[in-house]
């Protein structure tokens, strides 16, 4: 699922480590989302929109899958 947490996070120049201390996640957590790799649970997209005073849809994209080439490239 595609999703802007990298700009959001970067917008306030914010670490992988900073924003997963405020979500109480690991920065690899993160790191993961980021890049597409992993879709995070419902509780944790609350938290992360919750920090971005942003709502779940202004972050993630449900209705954009991220290919699998778009995988390998962030990689």
């Amino acid at each position: 699922m595609k999703n802007r947490l990298r700009v959001l996070r970067a917008g306030r120049e914010w670490s992988q480590a900073e924003l997963a201390g405020r979500v109480g996640v690991s920065r690899q957590t993160i790191n993961a989302i980021e890049t597409g790799k992993y879709d995070p649970s419902l509780p944790l997209a609350f938290s992360l929109a919750r920090v971005f005073a942003a709502t779940i849809e202004e972050i993630f994209d449900p209705e954009s899958p991220v290919d699998e080439e778009s995988r390998i490239a962030n990689a």
